[in-house]
């Protein structure tokens, strides 16, 4: 039986990870009597940024909720401190529940979109700088994770017609219009897939450059608003200064690697796929019924509703996710429960996630760890202080987690306020460094950003050739510019 238990413990993560997770466990309990409860709460941050690191091996709810369990168990926080993180952040939580889900409903027209872009715009150089700004407005009013399974499924749809044709498995689109299979050897290919990763990866950087801008963009972000008190139009002016000169970096660095073709973008269409991908969206328009095309115009309306809802702040922002979730299901006919539970799958694994942080969380707070840390960069020169946060912030969250990252920093500035030690006006500039640190180096890896992870995770990066090392060699040029834009903006 325990022969059984440690063979399924953690499912297929590396056998290394493993004992590190099962040693560290065991060895807690002494550690504490003969180390002090300080250096272990240190112990436990590293190991649970460790279950971060690890994400693609084995989703941090299993290895990061064991480290959790193990901080209750040894009572360095309490369930009471859990439950009153859990309850400060419960319109993050709202955000992500009924807001995501709400955006599971508008696939069809995001998708709707973006292909025709793809197959309508011929310039690689305007159709790379449509996706990224497209991605980044998309991601400023709705969840960048969504927006990227959206480009996810919409390429991997293409790609799959694709490459019915290529393996000449498929006669449904070798009309006279369309080239024969023969006539695309495997550079062809190649090229296919190196067109689709430069797009994905522009998009998954815009992504994160919308994200960074709007108290929805990412989920930190409302974390963040949430503590200081700001609404939707206060956020985006407070952060203005960085965010704007950030995105206007970030489009120019998009244009610029395709200009040049610098690490692995340039790559144009090749025409005779571009007739085949052609051809696909046509058939897809035939099959579109009038049903189809009345469910675009709600999801559509639903949209405007949702800038309206969001730059007016009518409600909290998961209450406007779930009243247009309604809106848009009761108008489309969707009304079976498991129709609708699909909607709540990408959501609640990382809601389940955001909990486990909050153990953590609880136990720097009742531990005060990062007291010491905060106060000595508060003992800085006054000028400094900014910067210093922006770029302690996205180191941190480029090899763990922003929103992890961003939770313990704006909660320890916070009390420094309340204790007297910082101004209001020093406490925003304070916030705004924490965010756009959270969100802008964060870019240089998968770890960083939970739209990278799942796009590394999907089914899309085998069949593109999309790795771990390949996908940080892409990010780099933007990881350079928005992090050097970012601190000179400070």
């Amino acid at each position: 039986m325990l022969a059984i238990a440690y063979k399924e413990f953690l499912g297929n993560s590396p056998l290394w990870f493993k004992n590190v997770i099962l040693a560290f466990l065991v060895l807690c309990w002494p550690l504490k009597i003969i180390v002090g409860t300080t250096i272990l709460g240190w112990l436990f941050i590293a190991m649970f940024i460790l279950t971060l690191a690890m994400a693609l091996k084995c989703y941090p709810l299993q290895s990061g909720g064991i480290v959790a369990l193990a901080i209750l168990a040894l009572g360095l926080t309490t369930p009471d401190t859990v439950w009153y993180e859990i309850q400060q952040n419960l319109p993050v939580l709202a955000l992500l529940i009924f807001m995501v889900s709400f955006i599971y409903f508008m696939k069809p027209l995001l998708s709707f979109i973006f292909a025709r872009i793809i197959v309508g715009v011929r310039n690689k150089i305007a159709l790379a700088f449509l996706f990224s700004s497209m991605a980044a407005f998309l991601s400023a009013f709705l969840d960048a994770l969504t927006v990227t399974a959206v480009l996810i499924a919409v390429f991997v749809a293409l790609y799959g017609v694709y490459e019915k044709i290529h393996s000449s498995q498929s006669a449904d689109y070798n009309q006279d219009n369309v080239p024969d299979s023969q006539e695309m050897g495997k550079d062809v290919l190649e090229d296919f897939r190196s067109f689709i990763r430069s797009l994905v990866m522009h998009g998954a950087v815009g992504t994160a450059l919308g994200g960074v801008t709007t108290m929805v963009g990412e989920p930190q972000n409302l974390l963040i608003a949430e503590k200081m008190g700001w609404e939707f139009m206060h956020f985006v002016e407070a952060m203005a200064h960085v965010t704007v000169p950030a995105v206007i970096a970030g489009f120019l660095t998009c244009v610029l690697l395709e200009v040049f073709g610098w690490f692995g973008y340039g790559t144009k269409l090749d025409n005779n796929v571009r007739k085949i991908l052609k051809a696909y969206v046509a058939e897809e328009d035939a099959k579109r019924t009038q049903r189809d095309i009345y469910g675009l115009w709600v999801q559509a309306i639903s949209g405007v509703l949702l800038i309206i809802g969001l730059g007016l702040h009518i409600m909290e922002v998961g209450l406007i996710g779930l009243s247009l979730l309604v809106l848009v299901t009761a108008l489309t006919g969707i009304n079976e429960e498991h129709r609708i539970g699909h909607a709540f799958e990408e959501s609640l694994p990382f809601v389940s996630l955001l909990c486990i942080f909050f153990v953590v969380v609880g136990m720097i707070h009742d531990l005060h760890l990062f007291s010491p840390v905060i106060h000595w960069v508060l003992e800085l020169p006054w000028e400094i202080q900014p910067g210093a946060f922006f770029l302690a912030n996205g180191v941190l969250s480029a090899i763990s987690d922003n929103v992890f990252v961003a939770t313990v920093y704006i909660n320890e500035v916070r009390a420094a306020f309340d204790a007297g030690e910082i101004t209001a006006e020093h406490l925003e500039i304070l916030a705004v460094s924490i965010n756009t640190g959270t969100n802008l180096p964060s870019v240089a890896t998968p770890n960083g950003q939970a739209a990278f992870l799942f796009l590394l995770t999907s089914a899309l990066a085998p069949v593109i050739r999309l790795g771990y090392g390949r996908m940080v060699y892409m990010a780099l040029p933007y990881t350079v510019v928005l992090t050097i834009v970012g601190f000179l903006f400070q």
